[in-house]
């Protein structure tokens, strides 16, 4: 009866709903439901059918569907249905970004928009069935789902609220401030996807200095029961091996001032649990410590602070502690492991076994036992490297089987290295410096020096710090890998019961800790910020395939996995890909238009299945230059939905800012005299705080932009520069990673290079590697008017399947040069819809003359029908001197 009233009142009804969700006071105790009455299609482990009702696929986040219609064979056929600007519909607003991951219930799609409100689209048409903003006590904005349960959808929203709505009508039924059953603060919930299960809703605190999962009954928000990641003072937890245990000895003990650093800790939920209806059992994840001083800076809580970086097991009723398994012990790397637990019953030496797959930024997967939290395969207590400022543990816990790589690459500097190992580091950290060669090589009597009488090494250690996971720091900077941003990060896994594969989104980004470090740590400026994808055999914990798909997939892109082994994936750069489950291959990919922070979806409405993913975009790591939207797009076989341009996909999306950026607007070279000062936070201040400083942004300035052909001056200012307080240490400008140049000046010293041909030029300093610039050569367009013509000069890019898989063939332009010129590459096609240029796919230089191709369905997205000028850019030599020649010509495009 609901789906029909949904389907009649279609957009007709929408204003009047929205208003009485706006102006309904909340209703508590409305309809309460005499039993718990679950959305349909809700497992707990089993494969999802015509409903994914939960942000993980089912309560084990498997993120993994039964459905089969869609295959490998018919993938050509797979196209857009429809597409719904989500932030379009009334009341509508501007709003872009979002890392939510939808969920379907009875054919009808549930998700949080881009200002952080909830709409319920028809999963078959794409038409808003209702929509809910507040503007009473607000929205929270970064939202990771909802969750569905007696008749209702529950969200967050503004003033720490829990809040549900009638999931027929987008009606407010009732909305709480999550607080402890005396109003005792538990954080603030405004991001985490909230989970339902069997009349209860479970809901996430993070962001703040303490946070706890709490329990809330779903048929009027009424406080059940609630877990602190920093316990209480005195608490003692007793689990299923019957052992007592004080948790918040682990923490140190109060400090003189009365602080205690369980009880600031930070140990907050990032991610949403998983639940096992059989055992009754709620699996929840804390992060990092974070308190008293900082979250690099552990030497005021020694021990092992639980509940930090730690997956926690209570009963799902009552939240009485089960078991921990502690991935991090004394944390001071912000490396907890945050992602959405995921449970599988598999087979592990010829026995079945009920498992937890847990770990993400570490690179590691342990594979627990998830009815006592004891290791599956097997771990380590590996001997660390420890500083004796710092209360280290001694060991930490290695899984056998490691995904990612331990250590940091020191690569050789090099024109043809670029841009190289995914995991090379950037270099005069941790003392690797270059020598005559390029060779990154460790200098002992570099800044690391300092840090040497607090250190230990254990046993068949090396003997100095190579960049492996936790290194230890103090106060200066240590590069390791794989990082607060890497590895997994919060992106969830997905299992396939088809492949026992368990499918493992990760990104690429080490990152340097030291006390003072911002954000947990400074992701060294100038190093490539890249990732993708692997899987691995979920009985042995071996990787079985690893796709490096050049983007960061540790921010919300997780995969979707189906019984017809397809695996569905979104990239920030907005493709949707579909691949191989069992090895990796990219079968299918679709440009969206917009960033993806979000894992797919897939379902089933009147026989068909579709495939939906929520296309807004978001900023980590790549900051604002991703392309941020409100698109949901949901792909069926045979679908014919086409864009305003006549294409079925999006334009493509704006360059990414792959290399991590320096700080700092950029500045024309003639302004300053094409002089960079090296070590200086300010490049006119003649203070003592300005010489020989060490922040990122102390090269001035850190963004220089010249072109080809220009002279820099790089200088260590001295008294000629400033005479009262002149630099006093030796610097260095160490170009990465083409290792142009490597110039080691005293005070008082310059150096000058001249930049022959165009790009970004990264520089860093060996005395303390922090301080990063970036010189900019640029090369001026020069026109060549009537040297461009397309042959023919009709473009079709028609698909003869009448789907965008269909668009073949290429599209052929000829680029007279002026006499003397020879190609230099960097052939590629401006289009009036995108600002990301198109590559040719072939080059061919004739005498005066290029021959440049390109691939239809390249082209196909990103020009509109009709009258379209087009630009050829091509890199060339003359004279020895490098230029940019481009030409424009008019097409008709048709399709």
């Amino acid at each position: 009866m609901r789906r029909r009233l949904m389907k009649r009142m279609g957009t007709v009804g929408l204003g009047a709903l929205v208003v009485l969700a706006l102006t309904a006071p909340p209703a508590y105790g409305l309809a309460r439901p005499t039993e718990a009455v679950p959305p349909a299609g809700l497992t707990g482990l089993e494969p999802t059918g015509a409903d994914m009702p939960t942000v993980g696929g089912n309560l084990g986040n498997q993120h993994y569907s039964g459905l089969t219609q869609i295959g490998k064979d018919n993938l050509d056929q797979l196209a857009p249905a429809w597409r719904t600007h989500v932030s379009a519909v009334a009341p509508a607003s501007d709003d872009v970004g979002q890392q939510t991951t939808p969920i379907v219930v009875d054919g009808v799609i549930y998700l949080d928009t881009p200002s952080g409100g909830v709409i319920a689209v028809d999963g078959a048409s794409g038409d808003p069935v209702w929509k809910w903003e507040n503007d009473v006590y607000g929205l929270s904005g970064t939202r990771r789902g909802v969750s569905a349960g007696d008749g209702k959808i529950f969200t967050l929203a503004g003033g720490n609220r829990v809040v549900a709505l009638d999931d027929a009508t987008g009606a407010e039924v009732w909305a709480v401030p999550a607080a402890g059953p005396n109003g005792e603060d538990l954080g603030r919930v405004g991001k985490v996807a909230t989970v339902y299960y069997d009349g209860i809703v479970y809901a996430h605190a993070a962001d703040g200095d303490r946070g706890a999962v709490v329990a809330l009954d779903a048929s009027d928000g009424s406080y059940l029961w609630h877990f602190f990641g920093g316990p209480k003072r005195g608490q003692v937890f007793t689990g299923v091996d019957g052992v007592p245990f004080d948790a918040s000895a682990t923490w140190g003990p109060v400090l003189p001032d009365g602080t205690d650093c369980a009880e600031e800790g930070g140990a907050t939920s990032w991610i949403h649990g998983a639940v096992d209806p059989e055992l009754n059992m709620y699996y929840m994840t804390f992060g990092n410590a974070r308190s008293c001083t900082s979250s690099q800076n552990g030497s005021l809580r020694p021990g092992d602070n639980l509940f930090s970086s730690t997956m926690v097991a209570v009963d799902a009723s009552s939240g009485e502690y089960k078991w921990h398994y502690q991935s991090i012990h004394h944390d001071v790397w912000d490396m907890d492991n945050v992602h959405p637990p995921t449970l599988a019953d598999i087979e592990v030496e010829g026995a079945e076994r009920k498992v937890v797959f847990y770990g993400s930024k570490s690179g590691h997967q342990f594979v627990l036992d998830r009815t006592n939290g004891e290791p599956v395969l097997p771990v380590t207590e590996k001997p660390m490297i420890t500083d004796s400022r710092q209360a280290h543990s001694p060991t930490q816990p290695f899984p056998e089987s490691r995904l990612l790589p331990e250590c940091v690459v020191w690569e050789k500097l090099d024109q043809e290295n670029i841009p190289g190992d995914p995991w090379r580091a950037v270099p005069n950290y941790n003392g690797y410096q270059p020598d005559a060669d390029g060779n990154l090589v460790f200098n002992p009597d570099s800044y690391v020096a300092a840090d040497e009488p607090f250190l230990t090494y254990p046993e068949g250690a090396p003997d100095h710090r190579e960049g492996c996971m936790y290194d230890p720091q103090w106060d200066l900077p240590i590069l390791s890998t794989t990082s607060q941003n890497g590895g997994a990060d919060w992106s969830n896994n997905a299992y396939s019961h088809s492949t026992n594969l368990v499918y493992y989104p990760y990104g690429t980004n080490p990152v340097a800790h030291w006390n003072g470090a911002a954000a947990n740590g400074q992701r060294a400026i100038g190093q490539y910020q890249t990732g993708g994808i692997l899987a691995y055999d979920a009985s042995t914990g071996e990787v079985a395939w690893k796709n490096h798909l050049g983007t960061d997939m540790s921010h919300g892109q997780g995969p979707l996995v189906t019984a017809s082994d397809l695996l569905f994936v979104g990239q920030i750069d907005g493709r949707a890909l579909a691949m191989d489950a069992g090895t990796g291959d990219v079968l299918w990919e679709f440009q969206t238009g917009f960033g993806i922070a979000a894992a797919p979806v897939t379902y089933e409405v009147g026989g068909e299945q579709y495939v939906a993913v929520f296309a807004a975009g978001s900023t980590n790591p790549y900051g604002g230059s991703v392309t941020q939207g409100d698109s949901l797009w949901a792909f069926k076989l045979g679908g014919s939905y086409t864009t305003e341009s006549g294409s079925q996909e999006g334009p493509d999306t704006a360059p990414l800012s792959i290399r991590r950026p320096v700080s700092g607007a950029a500045v024309e070279g003639a302004t300053v005299g094409n002089t960079v000062l090296l070590a200086r936070s300010s490049r006119t201040a003649d203070t003592a705080v300005a010489r020989d400083a060490t922040t990122q942004s102390s090269m001035q300035p850190t963004h220089l932009r010249v072109p080809v052909g220009t002279t820099v001056t790089f200088r260590n200012p001295g008294a000629e520069t400033f005479p009262n307080f002149p630099n006093l240490l030796p610097h260095c400008a160490t170009q990465f990673f083409e290792g142009e140049f490597n110039a080691t000046l005293q005070p008082g010293e310059s150096y000058e290079h001249t930049f022959d041909r165009a790009g970004d030029y990264f520089f860093n300093d060996c005395t303390d590697p922090r301080p990063t610039g970036r010189i900019e050569v640029y090369l001026t367009p020069e026109d060549q008017p009537g040297s461009l013509r397309f042959t023919p000069g009709t473009l079709n890019l028609r698909s003869e399947t009448g789907i965008f898989t269909g668009v073949d063939g290429k599209v052929t332009a000829h680029f007279e040069l002026p006499a003397g010129a020879v190609y230099d590459g960097g052939a590629a096609l401006l289009t009036p819809l995108s600002q990301t240029p198109i590559p040719a796919e072939k080059v061919t230089a004739n005498k005066n003359r290029l021959i440049v191709q390109f691939e239809k369905a390249d082209v196909d997205n990103n020009v509109p029908t009709g009258e379209v000028s087009l630009t050829v850019v091509a890199r060339v030599l003359q004279g020895g001197v490098q230029k940019q020649l481009t030409s424009t010509a008019t097409v008709t495009v048709v399709k």
